[in-house]
């Protein structure tokens, strides 16, 4: 295994974690692209939507499902782009919205899905970081994530701002999400103390096995945190909700397990309890992310965003995730800015 001097690698990752307040600043002035917006889907009589993505911005998905299903009461899907690609599937998409979210806006599936889906009848939003990428292109209104290049491999900031431009999106469509701006201030919060994180790395063993558990808004960060580990780290980690966690996958954990447990502050937090004694029945060590209301004294608490409601404080969490990946893979000599293997733009059919 490649070895690397911890003072150097990381620092393109670290650099871009540091700029996602920034980017959130940019992104919620950028009003117009929200207005108008706003008039495609007051004009429109959608009765359902169905969100296109892969990787980490498929962990995106997640939350904007979750945000429409939950503010807006419309039923949510999430697209099997190999219907199109693999298996040429006909679609009869009419009064559906079709949102796809890429980094790039470049992978060949996305795209063929989107242009079918639109062929189908169905309006096409974008979200990407790129303008004039061909998913943009062919939508009938493109979101752009305002994040500025992004070089290290692992995606931070543009996932960060997929969060917040979803949050944006459902804003702009229910006007039932408009304290946003506090998600400025608090991942300011915390980029300037990072040490319960740094703490929280030193007692997590790369040779032992990870589990990353959430439930609702925290199930996205939940799985993108596992996805970051396993890029940045080399070793599998599995992400899953707590709910399908105790549907089986509970069956393996051991007193060598390491549980991650997402739980932002303002989560309601009384349906983790049953759950949360037969975990700890099998003595594993338990790591918090967010807020350690429910933390016995000998499980590590990673202090997560100070906001008002578990939406916002999971938007800005994603820097905590962020920030534990990066050191992680630094305690382990390895390099999060290139991982082995992985390239920053992946195009699959």
């Amino acid at each position: 295994m490649r070895k690397y001097d911890v003072n150097q690698i990381g620092t393109i990752m670290q650099n871009e974690i540091s700029e996602i307040p920034s980017t959130f600043t940019k992104l919620i002035g950028s009003d117009a692209q929200f207005t108008a917006l706003s008039g495609l889907l007051k004009a429109n009589e959608i009765q359902s939507v169905l969100v296109l993505a892969r990787g980490t911005s498929d962990n995106a998905a997640h939350f904007l499902k979750y945000l429409i299903e939950t503010q807006l009461g419309l039923p949510v899907g999430l697209t099997s782009p190999s219907s199109v690609t693999i298996y040429h599937a006909k679609l009869h998409f009419k009064k559906s919205l079709v949102i796809a979210i890429s980094q790039s806006g470049q992978s060949t599936d996305l795209v063929e899905y989107a242009t079918a889906a639109k062929t189908a009848g169905a309006k096409v939003i974008s979200i990407t970081n790129d303008g004039k990428s061909p998913l943009a292109k062919l939508a009938d209104h493109h979101l752009d994530l305002m994040a500025g290049e992004e070089i290290a491999v692992a995606a931070t900031k543009t996932y960060a701002a997929q969060l917040l431009a979803c949050l944006l999106l459902v804003n702009a469509w229910s006007s039932t999400l408009n304290n946003f701006r506090l998600v400025i201030a608090a991942g300011e919060k915390l980029l300037a103390d990072t040490s319960s994180v740094v703490r929280a790395v030193a007692r997590c063993e790369r040779s032992r096995e990870i589990v990353v558990l959430g439930r609702g808004f925290s199930y996205p960060n939940a799985r993108e945190a596992a996805l970051k580990i396993q890029e940045t780290s080399k070793i599998s980690v599995q992400g899953l909700s707590i709910a399908d966690y105790m549907h089986g996958p509970i069956s393996a954990l051991t007193s060598e397990t390491q549980v991650l447990i997402f739980a932002p502050k303002g989560m309601p937090l009384n349906f983790l309890k049953e759950d949360l004694q037969k975990i700890r029945a099998k003595s594993p060590k338990i790591f918090w992310f967010g807020s350690g209301e429910l933390a016995l004294e000998n499980e590590v608490v990673i202090d997560g965003a100070d906001c008002e409601n578990e939406i916002y404080a999971s938007v800005v969490d994603s820097i905590i995730l962020q920030i534990f990946a990066l050191e992680f893979a630094r305690k382990n000599g390895l390099n999060p800015d290139s991982p082995e293997g992985l390239s920053k733009v992946t195009l699959t059919r």
